[in-house]
């Protein structure tokens, strides 16, 4: 038996789960659509699917606003509620980290065009393709993905994807950027393009009045900054795989926005601007862990944090911390010490209700 989209909303507004929110209820019928459309369109089974062709796929979703309006959470409960088992909600820096590693098998075999494999081998599996938190920051990723959702499209895979901006501000800036236009025109061709258009900002309220900068960093800090995880995520998480000129920066877990990584994982390692400002791209709320204090002893570290809090405070991206002191405190003696003030006082400010909205 099946429940739809509309069913889970109002059992999870029943169950005080949800607000209700005009905007969120409005995009309810373009998932009741795409709904529709696969359970009249099910994959055949046993001989059948060698002889299928693909039919004309109904338009996918491409569902975008502000952080923390509820596209993940509506997302979540489409994939819930579509009646096919091939199906598969992904967030997309994942998927395109899958989409590098195939290609690269597929070239190591001596194919010529690595993208066809790749999409042959998703479409075999699913008939629905759900992403979470579409975005292009990286020109590799920006020269593949039209060429891929084509292939996808032909093959009969739907497509449902949420982003915090509209297509026409996907790699914006970019290098060689005029070679992804086309891609764009393909994404509202082949998609209903739809914003939430949502007055209330869900996850900033869930902190407003909230403790997100904790110290010193220990057992109770550790059991805060746990609580507010468990808070956004309920025990969800995924690594993270972010493409930066060519190289690949880990967040050790992440789900639906929301990142968290130690001090060292992030500014232990040689990061750089790009890394950070990938980062910042790719997460609404990052909390970080164990931040040490700094001084002349890990100076390098100390100018990567500065970095990474530089990258956050202009993205906007909410931060929980846990620390070793106070941010003024963090960073008392040695060679920039005098320079990280700014950072401290950007640390205040960004613990203040409403910072990020």
């Amino acid at each position: 038996m099946t429940t739809s989209v509309t069913t889970l909303y109002k059992s999870r507004l029943a169950e005080g789960h949800l607000q209700p929110d005009p905007a969120q209820e409005a995009v309810l019928p373009e998932f009741e659509r795409i709904a529709a459309w696969l359970a009249d369109h099910r994959e055949p089974r046993g001989l059948g699917r060698l002889f299928r062709k693909a039919p004309k796929v109904t338009q996918g979703l491409y569902l975008w606003g502000g952080v923390g309006r509820g596209k993940s959470m509506l997302m979540d409960l489409f994939v819930e509620a579509v009646p096919t088992p091939a199906k598969r909600r992904v967030h997309f820096h994942a998927f395109m980290q899958e989409v590098h590693s195939a290609m690269h098998a597929a070239r190591q075999k001596g194919v010529d065009d690595a993208i066809a494999p790749v999409a042959e081998a998703v479409a075999d599996e699913v008939r629905l393709l759900a992403f979470d938190e579409m975005q292009i920051t990286d020109i590799t990723d920006a020269m593949i993905v039209g060429r891929l959702f084509q292939k996808l499209f032909t093959a009969g895979v739907v497509v449902v994807t949420t982003s915090n901006r509209p297509p026409e501000d996907l790699y914006k800036d970019g290098l060689n950027r005029q070679l992804f236009l086309p891609f764009i025109d393909l994404l509202k061709d082949r998609m209903v393009v739809h914003e939430l258009a949502s007055v209330t900002d869900y996850r900033q309220n869930r902190l407003e009045g909230e403790q997100v900068y904790f110290h010193p960093a220990g057992a109770e800090a550790n059991a805060a900054v746990e609580a507010i995880w468990q808070s956004f995520t309920g025990g969800q998480s995924e690594q993270l795989t972010l493409r930066v000129k060519g190289r690949d920066v880990v967040i050790p877990a992440f789900h639906a926005g929301v990142a968290r990584a130690t001090f060292w994982e992030l500014c232990g390692k040689p990061l750089g601007p790009a890394d950070y400002l990938a980062l910042a791209e790719a997460v609404r709320v990052l909390i970080l862990e164990d931040i040490p204090l700094l001084s002349s002893e890990n100076y390098n570290q100390a100018k990567r944090f500065v970095t990474l809090i530089d990258a956050l405070y202009e993205a906007k991206v909410r931060l929980i911390a846990s620390a070793a002191d106070a941010p003024e405190r963090l960073y008392i003696e040695g060679e920039g010490s005098f320079e990280f003030a700014r950072t401290a006082s950007r640390l205040r400010e960004m613990q203040a209700d409403g910072w990020g909205a």
